[in-house]
């Protein structure tokens, strides 16, 4: 049978309210008194009730994650960040998988609520705005990390798109290109982060007075690459030497629709990426691509929420992070 806090103070030969003092660090406790329940909760294995313990003193230690899909790549490097800062904090992480549901979203939001948690993350590639909603209302700090819509809230962590999309095609107009294409996703491009990155390669083209040749998928898998194969022949077939693509995995099955076709990257054809993430390190030719910081991008987030918590001072609203290009093989330097 569990020991209680009875059993603590009668053990110690205390109140039951000095052995709360010590567990929860309320009041001032005489040393000896303190070194006694400490002995007596070492020798009985006592365990706080964590719940009923964190509506007394309004702590819970408890962060919230609500993610879409815990096997994505993208979450897993977002998530790191969040439980080492947490974790570096003595912060807990509840973590739930809603494998993109939104119902099951509001479900957990509820639970995390009944778990009294301080602050909650949702780090997603949809948008759920009535899950946005539900957050608001509960006035509880919270954090949208979104991998394609542009969140515009208070604790919002991002790049600054346009400009590192104007630095990538910069780069490959460097290297003696001049035709050169873009492939985004079209889905909500107004509402999404595709929408700077179009923006930053059409900037950077009419920057040099060039021509602008502007292609749209469906999504990142390689059948919506394929769908717009026709377009991809013919922006070739008009002499298109790189392709500036929004994302890594469009990149990487663009490569490979191309190698399919005897088309070699980059000896006929360049192509860059954006994202930097794991793929980009093993395949061949190495991708030029956009590293976004996923790490810093959560590590800054938690660290925001934190600070609302424990009310610091010096909460910028939205914060900028770097980015680097990543220089490789997959851009052929022109004559």
């Amino acid at each position: 049978m569990a020991s209680t806090i009875k059993d603590v103070a009668k053990m110690a030969d205390v109140s039951i309210s000095t052995v709360s003092r010590v567990i929860n660090d309320s009041k001032p406790v005489s040393p000896e008194a303190r070194r006694r329940v400490l002995h007596a909760i070492e020798v009985l294995d006592y365990r706080p009730n964590e719940v009923a313990r964190s509506l007394v003193t309004k702590k819970s230690n408890l962060i919230g994650v609500i993610v879409d899909d815990i096997g994505s790549t993208y979450v897993s490097y977002v998530l790191r960040g969040v439980e080492e800062i947490g974790r570096m904090y003595n912060y807990d992480i509840i973590l739930l998988s809603s494998y993109g549901d939104p119902e099951v979203e509001m479900k957990f939001s509820k639970l995390l609520f009944q778990k009294q948690v301080e602050g909650v993350i949702v780090i997603s590639s949809t948008l759920n705005q009535k899950l946005m909603y539900k957050l608001e209302e509960s006035k509880i700090p919270y954090a949208n990390i979104n991998r394609f819509y542009d969140i515009e809230e208070d604790l919002t962590v991002r790049i600054n798109y346009e400009k590192v999309s104007s630095e990538m095609v910069e780069h490959i107009i460097e290297n003696g290109h001049s035709n050169i294409a873009s492939i985004a996703i079209r889905k909500d491009i107004d509402r999404t982060e595709e929408k700077y990155k179009v923006d930053g390669y059409e900037s950077a083209m009419k920057n040099h007075g060039l021509s602008t040749r502007s292609l749209y998928t469906a999504g990142i898998t390689e059948q919506d690459v394929l769908d717009i194969a026709n377009e991809i022949d013919d922006a070739i077939e008009n002499g298109t030497t790189a392709f500036f693509c929004s994302q890594d995995e469009i990149a990487v099955y663009l490569i490979n629709y191309l190698v399919d076709r005897g088309i070699k990257v980059p000896d006929d054809i360049s192509v860059t990426g954006f994202g930097g993430t794991g793929i980009t390190n093993i395949y061949r030719p190495k991708l030029t691509t956009v590293k976004i910081p996923y790490y810093d991008i959560g590590a800054v987030a938690i660290r925001k929420i934190l600070k609302v918590i424990n009310k610091e001072e010096g909460l910028e609203e939205r914060i900028l992070l770097p980015v680097q290009i990543l220089k490789r093989d997959s851009v052929k330097k022109l004559n």
